[in-house]
């Protein structure tokens, strides 16, 4: 484009008066880096909300983590039917099981803790509804000696208190991640990773910036008039508008600008290949993917060669991230039920059920099957299985 309203302005008398447009380059040095809040809300809202690594991550995990099935044993037999296993069947009226897994194990992903309710009371002695209860809303309150004396939940300007009295039934499960510098709350893998979700975000935000002002980079225009003088007001106003109407903008991306009447273009920042850019947003979500354990290949990433094929990176993904968290929440669950109940039955995952597992289940059960040294109560014990069946 050209400004042919500037030809005119080196024969236009000169002014003498002062401006705030006067020939002059603005630099802008680098700023100090943002990062996003570290509470519950936030870890949520930017981690998973808005983060497709993260959100795709969490997903996964939980999914695959409530599908698994869970067998229960009394330690010597395997039992099909139990009170246990029908109330994780149906834990309340409004969800089912794999609904109520889903939030249980995506609250620990996201924010460390996971908490459950137990509310009534059946013959049986087991509650008589579950409820996963939102982390974001639960708060742990001390005793004088540091040990929790209390479990608070607010919502809407009103509070519920649980105390933890000696002695009797606690309706509050808390389930919660290792965290080495805290006493009550746990570290959520997200947590640790949002330093990398700060950087996949940031360059998300930036390409959609460079989108939006494709054809205006940063940078200054630069006008060189005779001895010194200045644009007026009203040439600077509409150079500015000619630059947002013919140079801003996805539809003006790559549009040649023609510069006249003494403008120069000083280019400022850094173009997407001097960045890397691509490589960047590429590290930070392989970062994130590697602090929740989900392998790169499973989310379709570049440059991932660890497994050789996708069977054996769904395999791993399994033996060393789904399996060990499904364990934890199972065995906090058999222990706070035992308290109901005052009968021990321990929930595990159930390894048979995992098609992911069942190329190396088949080959650990063909082998333990011809091992004929072997009595069958210790091949029983070898798969993992109770002394006796149902």
């Amino acid at each position: 484009m050209a400004f042919n309203w500037l030809r005119g302005a080196r024969e236009a008398p000169r002014e003498r008066k002062s401006s705030g447009y006067a020939p002059a380059l603005a630099v802008h040095g680098a700023g100090r880096a943002t990062w996003s809040a570290r509470d519950g809300a936030s870890l949520a809202r930017n981690g998973f909300s808005r983060n497709v690594i993260g959100f795709r991550c969490v997903r996964m995990l939980a999914e695959a983590a409530a599908a698994t099935p869970l067998a229960a044993d009394d330690g010597e037999r395997r039992l099909v039917r139990h009170p246990v296993l029908s109330l994780l069947g149906r834990p309340n009226g409004g969800q089912g099981r794999a609904e109520f897994l889903e939030a249980l194990y995506g609250h620990l992903l996201l924010s460390g803790d996971a908490w459950v309710e137990g509310a009534g009371r059946l013959s049986t002695g087991a509650p008589a509804e579950l409820h996963a209860l939102r982390p974001d809303r639960m708060r742990v309150i001390p005793g004088a000696d540091g040990w929790p004396e209390a479990y608070e939940y607010g919502v809407g300007g009103k509070r519920r208190r649980w105390d933890l009295t000696e002695g009797e039934i606690c309706p509050i499960l808390h389930v919660r991640a290792f965290h080495p510098l805290d006493d009550h709350y746990g570290l959520s893998p997200l947590a640790a990773a949002m330093a990398s979700v700060d950087v996949h975000n940031s360059a998300g935000a930036w390409a959609k910036a460079l989108l939006d002002n494709a054809a205006r980079p940063s940078g200054a225009l630069i006008y060189r008039g005779p001895d010194g003088a200045a644009l007026s007001q009203s040439q600077y106003d509409r150079l500015k508008d000619e630059l947002e109407s013919g140079h801003q903008g996805a539809v003006n991306a790559g549009r040649p600008m023609l510069l006249e009447g003494g403008l120069d273009w000083k280019p400022m920042g850094f173009s997407p290949s001097d960045m890397e850019f691509l490589q960047t947003r590429t590290a930070a979500a392989r970062d994130v993917a590697i602090a929740f354990g989900v392998p790169p290949m499973l989310l379709g990433l570049p440059g991932d060669a660890t497994y050789a094929n996708y069977q054996e990176a769904n395999r791993a993904f399994h033996r060393q991230t789904v399996l060990p968290l499904v364990g934890k929440v199972a065995d906090a669950l058999s222990r706070w039920l035992e308290d109901w109940t005052g009968e021990a039955v321990r929930l595990a995952p159930d390894l048979d059920g995992v098609p992911a597992l069942a190329p190396e289940r088949e080959a650990l059960w063909r082998t333990v099957s011809r091992a004929e040294f072997l009595s069958d109560a210790e091949k029983r014990r070898m798969l993992g299985l109770p002394e006796e069946p149902a």
